[in-house]
């Protein structure tokens, strides 16, 4: 069985400066450090941030089932303003599912602000259907709603 969510939310901000911060590690350190109820730590296993770089990332203790997920980046897309990491170990994988892809792109609306669209698709073995339905993009819709207010915070300080 597959299946994808996605999420979408216009911030205030031009799409490179949003970029800035998604097209790198700098997201997974700011998500740790403003957010530890989503995601606990991050430790980078191989690479520098680029494609086959490959995290380590402890989620807090509560989330059903998932403790930890190796993510490795298939896909950075500069120009494009799209990066997808593939779950490799752990996370959703130990709940039956086959394949996960987290796909975040950044799409120019105009000068000024920009659209975070942050997608989950997954294929999953008919016997855990059920767990299809621990899928969701509550997490990616809170980092994309806390991540650019922090930039426009600091852009108004000044």
């Amino acid at each position: 069985m597959k299946g994808s969510l996605f999420h979408k939310l216009e911030v205030g901000l031009p799409a490179g400066e949003v970029w800035e911060v998604y097209g790198t590690l700098r997201l997974a350190q700011l998500v740790v450090e403003l957010l530890p109820h989503v995601l606990q730590k991050v430790d980078v296993i191989e690479g520098d941030g680029g494609v086959g770089t490959v995290l380590h990332l402890t989620f807090p203790p509560g989330i059903p089932g998932v403790q930890f997920s190796k993510e490795k980046f298939v896909k950075i897309d500069n120009e494009k303003r799209v990066k997808e990491a593939l779950v490799v170990e752990g996370g959703f994988l130990e709940l039956g599912f086959r394949s996960v892809l987290y796909r975040l792109e950044i799409i120019e609306k105009d000068s000024n602000s920009s659209i975070i669209k942050s997608a989950i698709e997954y294929e999953i073995d008919e016997e855990h259907a059920a767990n299809a339905s621990f899928v969701t993009t509550a997490p990616l819709a809170t980092i994309a709603e806390t991540i650019p207010n922090i930039s426009l915070r600091r852009k108004l300080v000044t």
